[in-house]
Order: structure tokens, then C-alpha cells, then sequence
């Protein structure tokens, strides 16, 4: 069963934007307005209340103006027959007021006649008590109570309690009607809230829905790249994306290229080769001849697999520090030319990295230093700079390589030539002629430039190669 459990969430994959955007509102806005409705139903409930107390209050205030008690007799005249509401000449009304008095003195309003309310206890003069609801035989009511000390002539006092009540019916049908006005607006606005969310949500992700839709466009054959345009968030993706669509069609194009290179090239030495086997010539010629087609063959197999190694550009791809890599090729030369006693500098800035392939470097540096070493009379020089991005934009800085010899250098009339495949600067100088051609197909596949010239320093060859910031 666990692993039914599992086997079912995991086909049903994780959720969409929209859903996990629509479920983090949604638990936002819950707990937002239940705290809103909470504070704003506290909120309503102690201002009615404190409402009601200043209401029983007045009722209180009035009543004990219009009481009057004799110095003489001490005895109280209760107020007259007018009431500062009619709901206390109503009985059962739910409002009712009692007044009680030292030596037993008890009055009350009609609306209280029958309902033997607890009111006995004589405050404390001064003292103002409010409470409720209070459970009484005329059910919860929430009761004031006032008392008061009658100063009277020769410096007598008399003690009076005003009790006024009123039945917590409408305190809490009020309450009700509130809290339902409150509830039904806080969820009609959080209904609004969500409909509102999801036309947000829906305007706010069509460029995504758009790159969604281009892409599906691309793998049908209908598009080559994303055309846009597209919000700059997004165009930051756009860009990435067309960069590695860009690179994985160069690299498909640069295997074909190569396997229609090999097959094209091949053609003519094994047609030369048939036709010599088929010619009945001397067996010793036609050997011989096969021997230098075979040869040729072999140039033709070790510079397209070359060829092929290069990577080139890719979009993603890790910084590769430069000074390890070089010292690794350099040390690998000295051995194969010890007896010529070359020296090498090295001026290699730290923070110079390649963006490529480590096999792409390798191939780079490798035949560079190996074409200067096979050159040079003492001295080889290798720079390598970064060169800082010109546009804020820019997410990677660009390189600098120069490789330069105090050799002979290059004549000008050959400069053009030296890059092409199979051809070798000095014939008598051994080679098959392509390692330069190699670096010039990694150096294009990598949108660089090299360009070929003679050491200002050196005297010799400077092959300086050049990638841009991105």
C-alpha cells in the first residue's frame, strides 16, 4: 500500500504555479481575515458594550434627579411618572429599573413589577458596579448599579442604590447581525481577492505560457529560435535558452560537417588507391603508392577526429582557471624538446577563466605552445588577460590568449594560408598540418577571434585569440 502511496504521488508530479500560487493566497487570505473578522468582532462587541453602560448610565443619572427624600421624615419621594423611556412603563420590556434605599425602601419601574429581580444590595457610596450578563428570574440581563449617599439637614446622610438593567437580548441580536454583515462582507472580499489573484496570476504568467507555447513551436520544426518579445524577468531565460538551442544546432552542424569532411575526403585517396590496385603496374610502385595514399588517408582520419574533439561554445558551461591547465601543457613540451632548451613565460592573470570545455583549453593551449615550441629559437611567451565586461548585462567576462615565439614569425604572404587545413609552414619541418586549422574551428565555435601577426616583443609569431564578454 506504501508504495501504491508513493508510486501515485509521484505520477502526479509536483504542482503547477497557478496551483501553488492559488493554495499559499488562499491560506493567506484565510488566516488574514479570520484575524481581521476576529479583532473586528472584539472590537465591535466592547464598543457596544461600553455603549450600553453609558445608555444605563444616563438612565441612572436620570432617575436619581428626579428622586427626592425628606430631611425631615427620611423618607424618599420616588421620581414622578415620567420615564426617560417607555420601555420602563412596558412590563416584561426587557429595561427595568429599581431603586433601594436604607430601612428597606424599594422602587420600582412597572416594567420590573412581577419579575422579583435580586436587587437589595446597597453600594458603596460613589461606587458604579456593571455587570451581565446576570442570570435573574427575567433571564441574563446586564445590570449598573449606582450608589449614592443623600447628604440630608444637621449633617444626616442617606443611602440609595440605583439599580438599572436591561435584558442582553438585544446586545446579542445586534452582536448577530454584525457579526453576519461582517462575515459575509470579509468573504465576499475574499472571494473577490481570489478571482482577482487568478486574472493577476493568468495576465502575469502569459509570457511564460508564451515561451511554453514557442517552444513546442521550435520542436515542431515551425520556429528556430524564441522570438518574443518577452518582460525582461523572463528575457534573462529567452536569451539563455536561445544561446544553448543556438549551440546544440552548431554542434549538430559541426558533426555533420565533419563526418561529410571525412567522407568527401576520403573519396579521392581510396578511389587513387582502387585504381592502382586495379592498374597491374610493378607490385613495387603500386606498393608504394598505396603507402602514401594510406598516409594521406591517416592525415585525413587524425585531423577530423581532431576536429571533432572540439566541443565548442557552450551556454553553460563551468569557468575553467587557466594557470593549472598551462603549466600541465608547457611541462609536457619541455620533455618532448628538452634537448632545445626552451623557455617559457608565463603572464597569466588569476582571474582569467575559460567558459568551455577543459578538452576545448587543452586542444587550444596545446597546439598553440606546441606550434611555438617547434618554432621558437629560445623564448616563448604566453599572456592570458580577462577582459572585463563592458555592459552591466553581461554574466561572464571575456578572455584574452597570446602565445608568441622568437622564431622566424610568419612571412605575410603565408598568414592566411598557415590556418588551412593539412598545410604546414615549413614543409621540411615534420606535421600533418593541422593543429593551427584546429584551433581556428575551436576559436569560431567559440564566437572568438584569432588573429596571426608577428611579436612585437619576441620578434617571432603572435597568435592572439579573443572572446568576448557575454
Amino acid at each position: 500500500m506504501g508504495w501504491m502511496a508513493a508510486t501515485d504521488t509521484a505520477s502526479r508530479g509536483p504542482l503547477s504555479l497557478v496551483s501553488r500560487s492559488t493554495i499559499a493566497t488562499l491560506l493567506v487570505l484565510v488566516g488574514f481575515l479570520g484575524v481581521t473578522g476576529f479583532a473586528l468582532d472584539r472590537a465591535y462587541a466592547n464598543a457596544a458594550l461600553a455603549g450600553l453602560r453609558a445608555r444605563l448610565q444616563s438612565y441612572a443619572y436620570t432617575y436619581l434627579a428626579g428622586i427626592d427624600v425628606s430631611s425631615r421624615s427620611d423618607r424618599v419621594i420616588p421620581p414622578d411618572s415620567s420615564q426617560p423611556n417607555a420601555d420602563f412603563s412596558r412590563p416584561g420590556s426587557g429595561l427595568y429599573a429599581v431603586v433601594v434605599g436604607q430601612g428597606g425602601f424599594r422602587w420600582e419601574t412597572q416594567s420590573a413589577l412581577g419579575r422579583d429581580l435580586p436587587f437589595d444590595q446597597l453600594l458603596a457610596p460613589g461606587v458604579t458596579q456593571f455587570q451581565g450578563p446576570v442570570v435573574t428570574p427575567a433571564g441574563p440581563l446586564f445590570v449598573l448599579g449606582q450608589g449614592v449617599d443623600w447628604v440630608l439637614q444637621g449633617h444626616k446622610s442617606y443611602h440609595l442604590t440605583v439599580y438599572i438593567a436591561q435584558s442582553d437580548a438585544p446586545y446579542r441580536s445586534a452582536l448577530a447581525a454584525y457579526r453576519r454583515t461582517l462575515f459575509g462582507w470579509l468573504g465576499g472580499l475574499g472571494l473577490a481577492l481570489l478571482i482577482l489573484q487568478q486574472i493577476l496570476l493568468r495576465w502575469s504568467l502569459a509570457p511564460l505560457r508564451r515561451v511554453a507555447h514557442d517552444i513546442v513551436r521550435i520542436e515542431r520544426g515551425s520556429a528556430e529560435r524564441l522570438l518574443g518579445p518577452y518582460p525582461r524577468e523572463v528575457s534573462v531565460l529567452t536569451h539563455g535558452l536561445n544561446r544553448f538551442i543556438e549551440s546544440e544546432r552548431e554542434h549538430l552542424k559541426r558533426y555533420r560537417n565533419t563526418l561529410d569532411d571525412l567522407a568527401h575526403s576520403l573519396k579521392t585517396p581510396l578511389a587513387v588507391a582502387r585504381s592502382r590496385l586495379e592498374s597491374g603496374d610493378d607490385a613495387a610502385r603500386v606498393r608504394q603508392d598505396l603507402l602514401e595514399q594510406v598516409t594521406h588517408m591517416d592525415q585525413i582520419v587524425a585531423y577530423q577526429l581532431a576536429r571533432a574533439k572540439a566541443s565548442g561554445h557552450s551556454t553553460f558551461a563551468p569557468p575553467i582557471p587557466i594557470q593549472a591547465h598551462a603549466e600541465a601543457v608547457v611541462r609536457s613540451l619541455e620533455r618532448v624538446y628538452t634537448a632545445r632548451n626552451i623557455l617559457c613565460e608565463f603572464d597569466i592573470d588569476d582571474s582569467a577563466r575559460f567558459y568551455g570545455e577543459e578538452g576545448d583549453l587543452l586542444e587550444l593551449l596545446g597546439n598553440l605552445l606546441e606550434n611555438a615550441f617547434k618554432w621558437a629559437n629560445r623564448r616563448v611567451l604566453l599572456c592570458v588577460t580577462r577582459v572585463a565586461p563592458g555592459d552591466s548585462r553581461a554574466w561572464r567576462a571575456g578572455l584574452d590568449i597570446r602565445v608568441e615565439d622568437d622564431g622566424p614569425g610568419i612571412p605575410a604572404d603565408k598568414l592566411e594560408a598557415v590556418l588551412q587545413r593539412g598545410v604546414r609552414g615549413d614543409e621540411r619541418v615534420q606535421g600533418h598540418g593541422i593543429g593551427l586549422a584546429i584551433v581556428e574551428d575551436i576559436v569560431r565555435s567559440y564566437h572568438g577571434v584569432l588573429h596571426v601577426d608577428r611579436s612585437a616583443e619576441l620578434g617571432g609569431a603572435s597568435f592572439h585569440i579573443s572572446f568576448a564578454a557575454m
